[in-house]
């Protein structure tokens, strides 16, 4: 397949993931389309979620910076959070666009209107506009129910492993996620959590007809750290395993591998949650195309005080990762 001047990439998932692949790849010459999960129900957006019943901002929010080519001081405002008072864990960015979609009475009109104002480079389509939540069944028969129960699990809590995850109600796709994917030259899935930013676009209805019909390259991009609660003890291989069961056989293409160990302070932080880096037991053989290198930023991640939530301080280089899908793609 002959590739245009600008190869039209999709980058599948959401939040710090979707961030960090398209903060590099905004910097080649690219038509770049984040299709982001709309299932976040956890910090700011989950409360601005269940209080004035828009969509969950927050995922939209960091791509659409991630994407910006506004002075930074601009970017910086609509990703400040707040650390004291009423507003006291909540972005601007994500007030920004839950007042935009009040007013104009829609959250694509709120991202339009502030791509615009942030002069992004490229598109953010959310997965869906319908209202969803994500649930999974447990090996136990447990069911658990909503983002952040998946996603935060308490220190020490064993918790059995997850066997499926399903969305209720069921949802169907944002047609311009499904028509992104259909012209896509290359398909992104990652970096991200497993089963909080990845699969749940997945469960989405129409996406993974639309990403098996594509003549796009497919490319996922391995977890650095296993996540406890949903990947404990994950291999590379278990995570490919259970990307599949949603994707289905034969439709992951590239594999890009890190193989840079990140430093023994970090990796205590992980420890202490009993998270480690994902074991590489792919091999040489197998039914996709496996590229080894370093993606990984060598620098710890600090947070606000005011989020609540637990956050990587692993996270994968934009610049690295950009340059490994590009060298794919091209």
């Amino acid at each position: 397949m002959s590739l245009p001047k600008k190869p039209r990439i999709v980058v599948i998932g959401g939040g710090t993931g979707s961030f960090v692949a398209l903060s590099g790849l905004k910097k080649y010459p690219v038509d770049l389309t984040a299709i982001i999960t709309m299932m976040d129900s956890g910090g700011s957006s989950g409360r601005l979620r269940d209080e004035l019943g828009v969509l969950p901002p927050g995922d939209v929010r960091q791509c659409l910076v991630a994407l910006a080519t506004s002075p930074k001081l601009l970017r910086e405002m609509f990703n400040y959070r707040f650390e004291a008072g009423e507003l006291k864990g909540h972005t601007f960015g994500n007030i920004f666009l839950s007042t935009l979609a009040k007013t104009t009475g829609s959250m694509k009109k709120a991202i339009a209107e502030v791509g615009r104002i942030l002069r992004i480079q490229g598109r953010v389509v959310p997965v869906t506009y319908a209202k969803g939540d994500l649930c999974v069944e447990l090996e136990d028969g447990r069911i658990i129910e909503g983002e952040t129960h998946i996603d935060e699990v308490e220190k020490r809590e064993k918790r059995a492993k997850i066997v499926r995850a399903f969305l209720k109600p069921q949802v169907d796709a944002n047609p311009d996620a499904v028509k992104a994917i259909l012209n896509a030259d290359a398909i992104v899935i990652g970096p991200g959590d497993l089963y909080t930013s990845i699969i749940p676009n997945l469960l989405v209805k129409g996406i993974v007809p639309a990403i098996k019909k594509s003549r796009g390259k497919k490319i996922f991009v391995l977890n650095l750290m296993t996540k406890y609660g949903q990947t404990t003890k994950h291999s590379a291989k278990d995570h490919i395993d259970d990307l599949i069961r949603y994707l289905g056989k034969e439709t992951v293409e590239v594999v890009l591998v890190n193989t840079k160990t990140p430093r023994k302070e970090t990796l205590a932080w992980y420890e202490d949650f009993e998270e480690y880096p994902v074991k590489d037991d792919l091999g040489e053989r197998a039914k996709f195309s496996i590229v080894r290198a370093n993606l990984i930023r060598d620098v710890v991640v600090n947070h606000s005080p005011s989020d609540s939530l637990k956050r990587s301080i692993i996270r994968h280089d934009s610049e690295k990762l950009a340059k490994a899908v590009w060298d794919v793609v091209t």
